[in-house]
């Protein structure tokens, strides 16, 4: 009996080292990770996400994206960074500089993320979409690779942006017997009639050179030059010098001789005018459509910055028509931003598929949804999403509304035109409110800039 035994043990034994040197034969040294990731050490990815604190339910985000990506696939190890605003873009270019591009990157279509574009950052995305069959739950014009900088696939979006919103509050309006204004005359109209009880006309973040320029000015230069104005522009047949560009310059500074903008608005962070408009200190604010989610309800604390109730005293549109200008009723927009591969990653490997993970991850149907009820994006690129079964608050729902309210669409001027171009005309627009240049100096500064970035070319 004791001969069996120890014969027994013995063919164990060997059973167990034979399976021990056939695994580490594989290279295998841990069980099958989830996700579709092979088997092996758990994969590290660097990620720098953009993260807007002050946006409701933003503390929702670790849990609901993060957390529960993490849960689903225990072999990846997300390290990640949190960054918003000015500080995510410097990040973004220090990085760049120093070839030390996290894994997973926030990037926009072009504009902002021009560096990672143009220098050919991130990985063309578009072999892992066609592989897994995106095409087929995405709107047509998300996955346009001419719609990114690249000339690739180089992010998958999340969706389809408005940089501009005009936001109404009807509280005010009513408090002082007016009601919104259709056109441009009856906005300055209605200027003395809210000073004259405390009210500003028109809020806006100008502190942040990037708002007016994004906001309102790529809305303004499109209705004063009509559509496709920047490829005239881009082709040579045009200049920023040109008469109607430098009338689309001429508005923003009539607004502000006109006090429909007040010179305050250049020292008001982007931080803080959200609160100025939910407290009432002025008729309107001018923001992109992304910006609904900074007032709804944060589920964490179940407080909202306008509460539900009062969200319906309030109304999303666009500006009102302007009398002299050659297009009218029409927003600035553009492919929303998503997320994107550093392009150093090896092809086929370990990490590429980790990365692809968190990538479809980040922009897929759970999380877009969970985005659109947040108040995160208003209009999703995912179209397997059935917003009939959403449960969304009145300035949401007025956000989802906010397609029926213009007719044209024209280019928001970072997402066509490089840095080097349009910060040089953001500086401009806000030297225009100092009055510090005039609107002629601004679009001869901004001509010069296009000439000498177009050298480059």
């Amino acid at each position: 009996m004791k001969k069996i035994q120890k014969t027994v043990s013995r063919w164990q034994y060997r059973l167990v080292i034979l399976l021990a040197l056939c695994l580490i034969a594989l290279g295998y040294t841990s069980c099958i990770r989830g996700g579709g990731v092979a088997m092996g050490d758990t994969i590290e990815l660097r990620v720098l996400n953009y993260f807007d604190m002050t946006s409701a339910n933003s503390a929702d985000e670790v849990a609901t994206v993060w957390n529960a990506f993490s849960k689903a696939h225990p072999g990846i190890k997300v390290i990640r960074e949190d960054l918003f605003n000015e500080p995510f873009h410097n990040k973004v270019e220090a990085y760049a500089a120093a070839g030390q591009l996290p894994d997973v990157i926030y990037a926009w279509p072009s504009g902002r993320s021009t560096t990672l574009h143009t220098q050919h950052l991130l990985k063309d995305l578009g072999p892992l979409i066609e592989r897994d069959g995106l095409a087929s739950v995405n709107l047509p014009g998300a996955l346009d690779p001419n719609a990114q900088g690249a000339g690739y696939l180089a992010i998958l979006p999340r969706a389809v942006t408005s940089s501009h919103a005009f936001f109404i509050n009807n509280e005010v309006l009513r408090d002082v017997g007016l009601t919104p204004a259709k056109t441009y005359k009856e906005l300055k109209a209605q200027v003395p009639i809210l000073r004259a009880k405390g009210y500003d006309t028109v809020l806006m973040a100008n502190q942040d050179d990037w708002v007016m320029q994004s906001c309102l000015f790529s809305l303004i230069a499109g209705r004063f030059c009509g559509e496709g104005w920047e490829k005239k522009i881009l082709s040579g047949e045009a200049k920023f010098t040109d008469s109607d560009f430098v009338k689309a310059l001429t508005f923003i500074k009539t607004m502000y001789d006109d006090g429909v903008l007040s010179k305050a608005t250049l020292t008001t962070d982007y931080g803080s005018v959200v609160g100025q408009f939910a407290t009432n200190k002025g008729a309107y604010l001018v923001d992109g459509d992304w910006r609904i989610g900074a007032f709804i309800t944060d589920k964490s604390t179940g407080q909202a910055l306008i509460a539900p109730d009062r969200q319906r005293n309030f109304d999303i549109t666009v500006f009102p028509d302007i009398e002299d200008a050659r297009l009218n009723k029409s927003t600035s927009g553009i492919l929303g931003t998503g997320w994107g591969m550093n392009a150093n990653i090896p092809a086929d490997s370990d990490k590429e598929n980790a990365a692809w993970e968190l990538i479809k991850w980040l922009s897929g149907k759970e999380i877009q949804t969970w985005m659109l009820l947040s108040g995160g994006i208003s209009t999703p690129t995912r179209t397997d999403i059935d917003t009939t079964n959403l449960v969304l608050e009145p300035l949401q729902m007025a956000g989802s509304r906010l397609g029926t309210q213009y007719t044209a669409t024209t280019v928001v001027i970072d997402g066509v035109f490089d840095g080097e171009v349009h910060v040089p005309l953001n500086t401009g627009l806000q030297e225009l409110g100092l009055g510090t240049k005039t609107p002629q100096q601004v679009a001869e500064t901004t001509q010069r800039a296009f000439a000498a970035w177009k050298v480059k070319q």
